[in-house]
């Protein structure tokens, strides 16, 4: 049945089940489907899909009735769709700029002056073109998997110890931003990590207040 459809219909499909999930836990097989405007058997066949790939999680409630829920894996993967379809947007850089303008608001009134980028990605060039009307130095970017040693005029690291402390920390990832951000917030206060809202990054295991920093 998926057969017919296009790796970039699938993967928008999925993107859009695990969005469904994750702000409805109860919402039903006949509610998915509508949501995501496609036949019952077809969002039948992605839900399990995603349940035997270890993105959702599958419980029974009363009523004989089941709810859902993303694992770690599935805001994994969530988030990773979402930077993968932004960065074939133009709308990219109309909602990074806004995300960051937020973040950099934010650094400037907790008088963050030092900052470190995660991630050399276009991301990281609009970052750094609105830094320019902050008074925020970025020391450079962290990314281990970048080959070159600069990127956006910026010194590129394979890891942070490199770099000394910082006031911040910025997510600029566009490959797997999920994970670069739990790998921060096991080590770093998490007060200090920043991700843009585009990325859809899950803070869940937070405090709601914290999560809206």
């Amino acid at each position: 049945m998926t057969d017919n459809l296009s790796n970039d219909s699938q993967s928008e499909i999925t993107l859009d089940l695990l969005r469904a999930v994750h702000d409805d836990q109860s919402l039903t097989q006949r509610s998915l489907a509508r949501d995501l405007g496609v036949a019952l058997g077809l969002a039948n066949t992605y839900l399990k899909r995603s349940v035997s790939k270890g993105l959702v999680k599958m419980s029974q409630v009363p009523n004989n009735r089941y709810a859902y829920y993303l694992t770690p894996k599935g805001f994994a993967e969530k988030s990773r769709l979402t930077a993968e379809f932004l960065s074939q947007s133009l709308s990219l850089f109309r909602q990074a700029q806004n995300d960051y303008s937020e973040i950099l608001e934010y650094c400037v009134q907790r008088q963050w002056k030092r900052v470190i980028l995660y991630g050399a990605s276009d991301l990281a060039d609009i970052f750094s073109l609105y830094a320019r009307d902050y008074p925020i130095e970025i020391i450079g970017i962290v990314d281990a998997n970048a080959e070159d040693p600069t990127f956006a005029n910026l010194p590129v690291f394979k890891n942070r110890s490199q770099l000394g402390e910082s006031d911040a920390y910025i997510i600029t990832d566009l490959q797997n931003p999920q994970p670069v951000y739990d790998k921060l917030v096991s080590s770093l206060p998490y007060e200090r990590v920043l991700s843009p809202k585009l990325l859809e990054i899950s803070k869940a295991k937070l405090p709601l207040e914290k999560e809206n920093q």
